[in-house]
């Protein structure tokens, strides 16, 4: 199990440079759309000292005094014992904060006042801080810890989800990042909203993760689905970070996520990595294409980034061990990729594909994509996983994205589970590479071809890199730093 520190020493173990922000003022009601958004001119916030608690804000109304607005007998008293036994007002702690040098809003939890549950005056903290984001145009850093909703509030505990939604969805249409760091526990609301609704998801190791709290499973429940390994296994989180590596990783992250208000110049196209002169006939460029000695998606991926950070899961449950997603520095710069390593692409990989190119497009990054697959996974698990809906996806993502795509075919280019993830107008391709409509050997098949004709079928589709620059599918065969074959050469 992950240790469970204080709000404020999860946050000293991320920064030294923490500003905290007074509590906001009134009873928990939202705020209208028209009023000022906190931090700004028209409505100035005063920032308490770092590690001193909050001050609660005015005085409450009568329907929230004392016992809560439900009148729960005791509740009173439990807030009360959660103060002096913490030093906190409420179950969370906001401010901004700069970690690896890049500003922040920061939100960290409380685990030890009431169980870091949700409540009316959690729900002012967490509007507010989402506000303050939107209004400085910041990434928003939530550290959760968390047990759900305060049942001592009922359902005015509840609602504070849809308040923490709403602002959330606010803070995306505006572009700014939100990144989640799921401590032990990060269950129910909490998960549901700060957590699973985040665009970049760490966990550390250990960490109880889950919808359903440890008390309310089912009792023959798998414990280990409801690990952080077991969020990552399927697909719900990124990354399982130690807590000695995550201020780093917090830092690079804040980095790449940066959101980019120039219109972003497309990725540079990756040199090859291979020499191989470009192939004489359709089934050479085939035999190439499959070699299992020639250079894959992790060596491209290696050579082009000097930082990178990965992406993982499909936030349906699926993950895809072909498909390598995230974001990484090139020259200096973001740039988000998407790389299918040779094998064929399962739906949980188009999924994942599609959710990075559509951040990418939302914080103005551009994104490079690698094709190399046989084609979409077509078993039967594929179909029941939605193999067509999650192709489709990526189609759309690119098509609608903002950013510019820049796509290299580095092995096979199989059929529209290739095509799903190139850029139209802007891919090329390496000469130890094909694209094709369909593989030879299935064209021959389905044209009642005999065996032999497999050969000539693959000429006949006119698949080589040189061709399909001859076709203006492609701009270009890259080859590798000093050679420079004519790209449309025989």
């Amino acid at each position: 199990m992950a240790d469970r520190l204080t709000a404020r020493a999860a946050i000293a173990a991320l920064t030294a440079d923490f500003t905290e922000y007074a509590a906001p003022a009134g009873t928990g009601a939202p705020a209208s759309p028209e009023a000022p958004a906190p931090g700004s001119a028209a409505s100035p916030r005063t920032a308490a000292a770092p590690g001193t608690p909050a001050s609660p804000g005015t005085a409450a109304s009568p329907r929230t005094a004392a016992d809560g607005p439900l009148g729960w007998s005791g509740y009173a008293d439990s807030r009360a014992r959660a103060t002096a036994r913490t030093g906190e007002q409420e179950s969370v702690v906001h401010g901004t904060a700069t970690i690896g040098g890049l500003p922040c809003v920061l939100i960290s939890f409380e685990f030890g006042f009431l169980g870091g549950s949700l409540g009316q005056r959690t729900g002012d903290r967490l509007e507010a801080a989402y506000e303050e984001a939107m209004a400085r145009r910041l990434p928003l850093v939530s550290l959760i810890a968390t047990g759900g909703s305060r049942m001592q509030e009922g359902m005015i505990a509840l609602t504070q989800l849809h308040r923490v939604a709403r602002a959330s969805a606010r803070l995306r249409a505006a572009g700014p990042a939100q990144l989640a760091v799921l401590r032990d526990p990060t269950t129910g609301g909490g998960w549901a909203t700060l957590g699973a609704g985040a665009d970049v998801i760490l966990a550390l190791p250990g960490a109880q993760i889950g919808f359903a709290g440890s008390r309310v499973r089912p009792a023959d429940a798998d414990p280990g689905a409801y690990t952080a390994e077991g969020q990552l296994a399927a697909g719900q989180i990124d990354a399982v970070v130690p807590p000695g590596e995550l201020p780093a990783a917090v830092g690079h992250w804040l980095r790449l996520l940066a959101r980019r208000d120039a219109p972003p110049t497309p990725a540079p196209v990756p040199a090859a990595l291979s020499s191989a002169g470009l192939p004489r006939t359709g089934w050479d460029a085939v035999l190439r294409a499959r070699s299992v000695t020639r250079p894959h998606a992790e060596a491209y991926l290696d050579a082009y980034f000097t930082l990178r950070l990965p992406l993982s899961g499909d936030r349906c449950g699926g993950t895809d061990p072909g498909l390598l997603c995230g974001f990484g520095l090139h020259e200096g710069e973001p740039v988000a990729y998407v790389a299918q390593c040779g094998t064929a692409t399962r739906p949980a990989g188009y999924r994942t594909a599609a959710r990075v190119i559509r951040l990418a497009d939302r914080l103005g990054v551009p994104v490079l994509t690698l094709v190399d697959t046989p084609g979409a996974a077509n078993d039967a698990e594929a179909e029941r996983a939605g193999a067509g809906a999650a192709i489709a996806d990526a189609f759309t993502a690119i098509a609608a994205a903002r950013v510019p795509v820049t796509t290299l075919v580095i092995g096979e280019g199989g059929s529209g589970g290739a095509l799903a993830l190139a850029a139209p107008g802007n891919t090329h391709v390496t000469a130890d590479s094909y694209f094709s409509v369909i593989a030879p050997e299935l064209a021959a098949a389905i044209l009642k071809r005999a065996p032999d004709q497999v050969h000539a079928t693959a000429e006949q589709l006119r698949l080589r890199p040189q061709d399909l620059v001859d076709l203006g599918v492609a701009r270009s065969v890259v080859r590798s730093v000093g050679r420079s074959d004519p790209p449309g050469g025989r």
